[in-house]
């Protein structure tokens, strides 16, 4: 069905004839011309919808838009987007007159002529697609293009590249023990992690899409992958022709349940690691495809892209976990199980299961090194009311470790056995709390079959064994599970005296390395010295290197020049990443992890003189990033009702950005923790709460031009007002990070008094807490040169 949302406010009148023919011209919303366009155009769909009356206007199409849609190729899908074109010059036909004639070109032998003669010049062979090449000089010109079909498209455009991984995963579709037409393949490991050690990369391996989040679908004949806004850009970049990229979230992009349930022919069967799929994915997933008549197939035994990836796939990571220190954690472990226990009773239940690895390494004061960027060990905990038991690598505990988790009363397992345990507690009779959302479908399935078989063995023994019945310990002979969130999650999220302490110093200590290497790095640029955004992130990491307590970045750092900082989450590579150039604006954004805390921050800088319109976006960005920070709000408010205080700046010019405003940070944890974010996806109701930590990191991004983003961290805590509605406690922000904000970038002539207030109030904090850490280095001269007031106009 053809999805149209290319909507105007003006009506079209498809009988009216207009001056339409075979000239194209393009050009983007500030009439800027493009030098050059290809398109693939479904001509039968476009004159269906015309007809129909679903297509009611044809207009320009922005050339931002044009970039991410000159690659498709299977259906007409310029509406993804909002995206318009227009078909102009000097003969009097009407639309459908037009397209029928293209439609006529696509089904009939070659015509050869010019456009002066209204002819076009076409190929042979019958397609119902019609490539468009445009070339665009000024905003005033018209191009004539050439009608192709779409099988030439391939041979004279796109170099068809024969991917060898999805020929060998397909090759397995049909192995004993498979037998499946589709293939999903989702970024996450077995514990839904954001990042993962390298030997679970599997998407990354299969589709060259490095990104951290995205899905990859392999069927017999197509392979398509799906990621957000944040990545559009690098996913067009890592993507080679065999892959079709869906740009999720776009209008009329189908999810990817939705995808596989259309391509399939009736009665396909799905596949699917079930150890990598949540319990609540695997099931929405399931319900998609079965309205098709589709299969969902979990395949325990393999992992296709493991077998494919064989010998050259990384070795699991094996480095040994160490104890976090009492003095940041706040909390030892009896007095986190004490608690963990009490709320497993109160769900009426006798044990719990917990597979993300922040959750574990929080609630038994442990930091591990499998995972970049996340002091976190692979493990799986089940806390039963009575006992509890670690599964991990044994090679990886230390004898310090072993004494640590024996005085807490826990029993180590091999990593492997978990879904023996888990049969173990349903033989046992024990009812389990598991929180399907993260819990993956292997786990819980395994529960809820051991339950089924156990129950029925309970029963035919009622006669002869009766005590095992005592409901009051959570222990029954039909034992099932309770489905809810992981209690977990909210004690993790809400900092105490201890974890915020850490956090307060260790970005204080994160902003005086910060401060030595932003000095260094104005004084290099200005130097005309030849850095690469490698280099500038090499940098980084050795100033942070030299503060206490460091121990890793927490993610990789995104250093990017130009166009480069346009994309949203981009990694420089040492054999593909620019120069910084001191004439463009250059995006950082980066972290660290700390012993006792975790820091993420981004600025925006121009090393020259930023042209009006970078600043007039910095600027609403700014504006957008100090709103949040003042809010004051009702205690209970979800994050999604923030997002606007952000983006209201942007949206009175139009603008926006494809990212969440603000996300969790764990407290010498994982960067990004939930179930608190701030965000535009309204399903996260997760109130804000005293104690909580957020980024606040609006953010504008030009496609192939600039990105600007500003980011800071902020705790949430109570706020003094003059009244109490309804006796409600109302909560505010405090921040945690405290670095100076370029003002070259700023256009006062946009800020309030208050504005300019709040950025001179920050500035003044800035310099009183960070300038003792600098105290005998030139840095500090820096850093007052940097924290100056801004004079309002």
């Amino acid at each position: 069905m053809f999805e149209n949302p290319l909507k105007s406010d003006a009506s079209f009148d498809s009988n009216l004839q207009k001056p339409i023919c075979s000239n194209l011209h393009f050009e983007d919303e500030d009439s800027r011309s493009i030098t050059s366009v290809s398109l693939m155009i479904d001509i039968r769909s476009i004159l269906k919808a015309i007809e129909s009356g679903e297509l009611e206007a044809i207009k320009p199409l922005p050339c931002s838009a044009l970039e991410k849609y000159y690659d498709l190729v299977s259906e007409f899908q310029l509406s993804r987007d909002k995206a318009r074109f227009t078909i102009s010059s000097y003969t009097h036909l009407s639309v459908i007159t037009l397209l029928k004639k293209l439609l006529l070109l696509c089904d009939s032998p070659a015509i050869a002529g010019d456009d002066s003669s209204n002819s076009f010049v076409a190929v042979s062979e019958s397609a119902r697609f019609i490539h468009i090449t445009c070339h665009a000089s000024s905003s005033s010109s018209s191009s004539s293009f050439t009608a192709k079909s779409s099988k030439e498209i391939r041979k004279a455009q796109t170099k068809v590249v024969v991917d060898e991984k999805l020929s060998s995963i397909r090759r397995l579709f049909s192995d004993p023990g498979v037998g499946i037409d589709a293939y999903i393949i989702p970024s996450q490991d077995a514990h839904q992690s954001e990042f993962i050690a390298e030997c679970y990369a599997r998407r990354a391996y299969i589709s060259g899409f490095t990104g951290s989040a995205g899905t990859a679908v392999v069927t017999k004949d197509k392979a398509a992958l799906w990621t957000d806004g944040r990545y559009f850009l690098q996913a067009e970049k890592q993507l080679n022709s065999s892959w079709i990229l869906m740009r999720a979230g776009n209008p009329g992009v189908p999810t990817a349940s939705e995808w596989i349930a259309d391509v399939l022919a009736p009665g396909g069967r799905v596949g699917i690691d079930p150890f990598l799929f949540s319990a609540d994915a695997a099931e929405e997933l399931k319900e998609v495809i079965a309205k098709k008549n589709h299969e969902l197939v979990y395949l325990y035994n393999v992992n296709l892209v493991d077998e494919i990836w064989k010998d050259s796939r990384p070795k699991p990571p094996s480095r040994q976990i160490r104890i976090h220190d009492l003095k940041y954690a706040g909390l030892d472990v009896a007095s986190k199980l004490l608690s963990l226990r009490n709320q497993i009773m109160d769900a009426g239940t006798s044990a719990i299961v917990i597979s993300m690895l922040d959750e574990i390494a929080w609630v038994l004061n442990l930091r591990g090194s499998d995972v970049p960027h996340s002091p976190v060990m692979y493990a799986y905990l089940i806390v039963e009311v009575d006992q509890a038991q670690l599964f991990v690598d044994n090679s990886k505990v230390t004898v310090e470790v072993k004494d640590h988790l024996k005085n807490a009363g826990i029993e180590l397992r091999p990593y492997d056995s978990i879904l023996q345990g888990i049969d173990s507690l349903a033989a046992r009779g024990a009812q389990l709390l598991m929180d399907p959302s993260t819990l993956n479908v292997a786990i819980i399935s395994t529960y809820k079959s051991a339950c089924e078989r156990y129950s029925r063995n309970f029963e035919s023994e009622a006669k002869v064994k009766t005590k095992f019945t005592d409901s009051s310990s959570g222990y029954t002979a039909n034992p099932s599970g309770i489905y809810m969130q992981s209690p977990i999650s909210w004690a993790k999220a809400i900092k105490n005296d201890a974890e915020l302490k850490g956090m307060k110093n260790s970005h204080l200590r994160d902003a005086a390395a910060l401060a030595h290497f932003w000095a260094w790095l104005e004084e290099e640029v200005h130097k005309n010295a030849n850095l690469t955004e490698v280099d500038v992130a090499d940098r980084l990491l050795e100033f942070r290197s030299m503060q206490d307590g460091f121990m890793d970045t927490s993610f990789d750092t995104i250093s990017g020049s130009g166009a480069n900082g346009a994309i949203i989450h981009y990694k420089p590579e040492p054999e593909s990443c620019s120069r910084v150039d001191p004439q463009k604006l250059f995006l950082l954004d980066s972290g660290a992890q700390y012993v006792d805390g975790t820091t993420d921050i981004t600025r925006t800088v121009h090393f020259s003189e930023p042209s009006a319109r970078e600043k007039e976006c910095f600027t609403r960005v700014l504006q957008g990033h100090i709103a949040l920070d003042q809010a004051v709000f009702p205690e209970g408010t979800p994050g999604f009702v923030l997002d606007g205080f952000a983006r209201s700046s942007l949206w009175k010019i139009g603008l926006d950005y494809r990212h969440g405003t603000g996300h969790g940070v764990g407290a010498a944890l994982n960067v990004h923790e939930g179930p608190q974010s701030i965000s535009f996806r309204y399903g996260n109701m997760t109130p804000l709460q005293n104690g909580m930590i957020v980024s606040n990191e609006p953010g504008y991004y030009e496609d192939h031009a600039f990105g600007i983003r500003i980011e800071n961290l902020l705790h949430v805590r109570d706020a003094e007002t003059p009244n109490r509605f309804g006796g409600a406690t109302y909560l505010g922000f405090e921040k945690l990070t405290f670095f100076p904000i370029q003002t070259k970038m700023v256009d006062v002539s946009l800020l309030s008094d208050t504005e300019v207030d709040w950025l001179n109030s920050y500035h003044a904090e800035v310099w009183e807490k960070v300038s003792p850490l600098l105290e005998g280095s030139t840095t500090q001269q820096w850093l007052w040169n940097n924290t100056r007031p801004l004079a309002k106009p």
